[in-house]
């Protein structure tokens, strides 16, 4: 009975073992030897076999997933990404000289603006200064004497002898008008009537 069950467990073994013998380890000396022997030849197997193997739909899919890129592929790659790197750079340099540019406008407009701040400030101080000493003239012709005062006015251009008549008091106005020929008062009388008229509402 025990010898029985040994020769039963002992029957797979023996297959494998047979196996292993008689069909695996020649047919793996079988490829070697045919390796060998075509490689003495000069036939590159491998590349044979993968050439074969491009012509069989489902290995040649197998072949290119596993197919890395050539050194070539990556030089190209490398050479668009070089020229993408110069392209963003001209992009980045172009960019910067627009801002550069509106820098330039700004301070120039900056620039530009204080000068005429300045000349505004020199205007009206100018102005100020005009506003004073024509003041002081209408002060000059308020004291002096309309006997005096009358010849000067009436020699004056029509423009200039209304600034001062317009803006002197009523009392040394009327004085004056008293002194001037009749014919250059009533000639200021007219002017100052309009004068007074434009500035009604």
């Amino acid at each position: 009975m025990e010898k029985s069950f040994e020769e039963k467990e002992g029957q797979p073994v023996n297959r494998f073992q047979w196996f292993l013998f008689v069909i695996a380890i020649p047919a793996l000396f079988a490829i070697v030897v045919a390796l060998v022997v075509l490689s003495f030849a000069g036939i590159n197997v491998f590349q044979t076999a993968s050439e074969l193997g491009e012509k069989i739909p489902f290995v040649s899919k197998m072949l290119n997933e596993d197919e890395q890129p050539s050194v070539e592929e990556y030089e190209k790659n490398i050479i668009s990404l070089e020229a993408e790197i110069q392209d963003n750079e001209a992009k980045m340099e172009q960019l910067e000289a627009k801002i550069e540019s509106k820098d330039m406008e700004a301070e120039r407009l900056e620039l530009e603006k204080t000068q005429l701040e300045a000349q505004i400030e020199e205007l009206t101080a100018i102005q100020e200064d005009n506003k004073r000493a024509f003041k002081d003239i209408v002060k000059t012709y308020e004291t002096m004497s309309a006997k005096k005062a009358a010849p000067i006015i009436a020699e004056m251009e029509n423009e200039e002898a209304l600034k001062i008549l317009t803006n002197i008091k009523a009392e040394s106005l009327a004085a004056i008008m008293e002194k001037l020929p009749s014919d250059v008062a009533a000639k200021y009388t007219e002017l100052l009537t309009n004068e007074s008229s434009k500035q009604m509402p």
